[in-house]
């Protein structure tokens, strides 16, 4: 368990911390989730930096480092969904978790028959437009919603603008994500093939 992993799993013990402050009621809990989120998706950051800087990737690492970006991920889809987030819809979060789900149960079965696959260059792109549309989002809700030296007309007048950025961030997240699965399938066919057979 060295720093690295630690990281990681110190990012999954994040994720449903995070949550319940993401659906409490008041804007010092909205705060505190954004706070968090932050520092989960430091973890993200200083995890593989470290690794890779120390020699300290293994197979628990490149296994649990991307489930605990799916944990995390999901969870915020789900919590902003329930809040009612403008442009953000069901069909969004079940692509996106959907396909989450089919690619850590591949990689738990080839996990099952001793083959460890990592996250592709397509997927840690995904995972950055993701951590993005994320904070973007909570940003936002705590932000420039709330703050009252923020309600000044000009301000709000660029809120239009943020909402254009939130939908450029979601149907991107959303193509990204499918794309970087069907990569993921295509590029391990033939371990998925042996699955198969």
């Amino acid at each position: 368990m060295n720093l690295p992993n630690q990281l990681t799993v110190s990012r999954i013990i994040l994720s449903p911390i995070f949550m319940v402050f993401l659906l409490a009621d008041g804007i010092h809990f909205l705060y505190m989730a954004f706070a968090i989120f932050l520092i989960a998706a430091a973890t993200d950051v200083c995890d593989g930096y470290v690794a890779r800087r120390t020699g300290g990737a293994t197979s628990f690492g490149k296994f649990m480092d991307p489930l605990a970006d799916k944990l995390l991920i999901s969870m915020a889809l789900v919590g902003l969904l329930a809040r009612g987030v403008p442009g953000l819809s069901g069909w969004m979060v079940v692509v996106i978790i959907a396909r989450e789900l089919v690619v850590t149960g591949f990689r738990s079965l080839a996990a099952y028959r001793g083959l460890v696959i990592g996250a592709s260059r397509v997927a840690r792109i995904k995972t950055v437009v993701q951590m993005s549309l994320v904070g973007w989002i909570l940003g936002t809700l705590t932000v420039l919603r709330n703050l009252e030296w923020l309600q000044h007309p000009d301000v709000v007048g660029a809120y239009s603008a943020g909402d254009a950025m939130l939908l450029v961030l979601l149907w991107t997240t959303v193509l990204l994500t499918t794309l970087s699965g069907l990569d993921y399938l295509i590029r391990n066919r033939d371990v998925l093939g042996g699955f198969l057979r």
